[in-house]
C-alpha cells in the first residue's frame, strides 16, 4: 500500500542513523518515494551520499543551497508528503518539535507538514525514561503524531534497556499498515464537536470546564483516517490538528458553537457530539471589569440552545452519537440523554473512574445503543477509544 506514496525521511543525529539506509531500501521496495531531510548533525553519522543513492534524490540539509541560491521550501515538502517519518528521533528534537521551535529544515518541515507524522525515538535508556522525554512524546500524540515505540536491547552507550529504534522492516511495516487502513468512511461527511464552551461574565472573567478537547480531536483523527471528510467545531483548547481531511473551526461560546453546527449540519451525515458545552450563561455580560464588593455577587444565568437535542429533532437521515460524562446514576442519566436528544448511540465516562475523563490521556467508556445493548471497554489511551466509539459507529451504517 506504499505503491507512489511519497515519503518525508527526517533523519537526526543519532547512531541509529546508520539504520536509515535500510529503512530507505525497505521504504522503497514498497513503491515508496522517498525524500529525505537530514539535521547538520545526522551528517556525522551516516554520508548525504548513501542516503541519496538509496533514495534516488538529492539530499536536503539547508534552507537553500550556498552555491545557487536555490530554496528548499519547507512548505512544498510538507504538501508533497503522504507521510512524515522521523526516524531516528533524538530526545533533542522531540523536545523540539514538541515545543515548536524550528531551526533546521527538518523541524520547520514538521511545523509545515499536514499529513500524518510517524516519529520513531532514538535515544539512551536514562534520555527515554526522563520525564521530559515522556511529557514531550506525550504531547506529540496529543498533536495526532503517531509514536513508534523503541525497543529493548543493547545500546551505543553498552547499557542495555529500552531506547533503540525499532527495527526498519518493523517501521516500514507500520506505515504500510496504516495506508492499508480500509477507507471504511471514505465519502462520509461528519460533524465532530469538541473541548470547552468559555460563557463570558466580564472581559476578564468566564463559566467554562476542565475539558481539554483531547477526545474529539482524537475522534476527529480517526475519522479522517478512515477517509472521512472532517468538521471540528472546538472550543477553546490547546490542540493542534495535523490531518487534511479535517476542516476545524473554533468557537468560543455555546452559541458560536450552536451557530456552526446548525450551519453544517443538513449537508452532514454523521455527527459526534464530543463537546463539554455549558448548560448556561449569564443573561447580561458586564462591558468592564466587575470589581469586588461588600456584598455577595449574584449571577444570573439563561439556558444555553441545546445543541444535541436540537440535532435529535431535526435529524433526517443523519446518524447522531452523543456523550455523557456523570458522577452518579451514570447508566440511568446516560439512557435519559440517549433517548431525549434521539441519539443512535451514546458513549458513557463516569469521573469515578481513575484516569478517566477531563485531561487525562486515557478514558473508559461504556458504549449504550438506541435499542440497549452495552459494550463496557478498559482504560486505555484516547487515540485507541476512538477506534472503539468509531467501530461501533462503522456497525450501524
Amino acid at each position: 500500500m506504499l505503491k507512489d506514496k511519497n515519503i518525508l525521511l527526517g533523519v537526526t543525529g543519532s547512531i541509529a542513523a546508520y539504520k536509515s539506509a535500510t529503512l530507505i531500501r525497505e521504504l522503497k521496495k514498497r513503491g515508496a518515494n522517498v525524500q529525505v531531510v537530514m539535521t547538520p548533525l545526522a551528517k556525522e553519522f551516516i554520508t548525504p551520499l548513501t542516503l541519496a543513492t538509496l533514495s534516488k534524490n538529492p539530499i536536503l540539509v539547508d534552507f537553500f543551497d550556498p552555491t545557487n541560491g536555490n530554496w528548499n521550501s519547507h512548505v512544498n515538502l510538507g504538501i508533497w508528503a503522504d507521510a512524515y517519518l522521523i526516524a531516528p528521533a533524538t530526545a533533542n528534537t522531540i523536545g523540539k518539535m514538541a515545543n515548536g521551535i524550528a531551526d533546521n529544515l527538518l523541524l520547520t518541515s514538521y511545523l509545515s507538514a499536514k499529513c500524518p507524522v510517524f516519529i520513531a525515538p532514538a535515544m539512551d535508556l536514562d534520555m527515554y525514561k526522563h520525564p521530559t522525554t515522556q511529557d514531550n512524546l506525550k504531547k506529540l500524540a496529543t498533536f495526532g503524531n503517531h509514536i513508534i515505540e523503541p525497543t529493548s536491547g543493547e545500546l551505543a552507550s553498552g547499557l542495555d534497556g529500552k531506547g533503540r529504534m525499532e527495527e526498519p522492516e518493523k517501521i516500514a511495516k507500520v506505515l504500510d499498515d496504516f495506508f492499508n487502513k480500509k477507507q471504511t468512511l471514505k465519502g462520509k461527511k461528519i460533524l465532530i464537536t469538541a473541548g470547552p464552551t468559555y460563557e463570558k461574565i466580564d472581559p476578564v472573567r468566564f463559566i467554562g470546564n476542565h475539558s481539554t478537547g483531547k477526545m474529539g480531536f482524537a475522534i476527529a483523527e480517526e475519522c479522517a483516517n478512515r477517509g472521512a471528510d472532517v468538521t471540528l467545531v472546538s472550543g477553546p483548547v490547546q490542540i493542534s490538528t495535523q490531518h487534511q481531511n479535517i476542516n476545524r473551526i473554533d468557537v468560543e461560546s455555546a452559541e458560536e458553537m450552536f451557530s456552526q453546527v446548525k450551519k453544517a449540519f443538513s449537508k452532514t451525515d454523521i455527527v459526534i457530539s464530543c463537546a463539554a458545552v455549558a448548560d448556561f450563561t449569564p443573561k447580561t455580560i458586564a462591558n468592564s471589569k466587575i470589581k469586588r464588593g461588600k456584598d455577595d455577587l449574584t449571577i444570573e444565568l439563561k439556558p444555553t440552545t441545546d445543541i444535541a437535542g436540537f440535532l435529535g429533532e431535526h435529524k433526517t437521515k443523519q446518524k447522531l452519537i452523543g456523550f455523557a460524562l456523570e458522577t452518579d446514576n451514570e447508566e440511568t442519566n446516560a439512557l435519559g440523554k440517549l433517548k431525549k436528544k434521539n441519539l443512535d448511540f451514546i458513549v458513557l465516562n463516569s469521573l469515578k473512574d481513575k484516569n478517566a475523563g477531563f485531561g487525562y490521556d486515557t478514558n473508559k467508556i461504556t458504549i449504550i445503543s438506541a435499542n440497549g445493548e452495552k459494550k463496557s471497554f478498559d482504560l486505555k489511551p484516547k487515540t485507541e477509544v476512538a477506534k472503539d466509539i468509531i467501530e461501533q459507529l462503522e456497525n450501524i451504517l
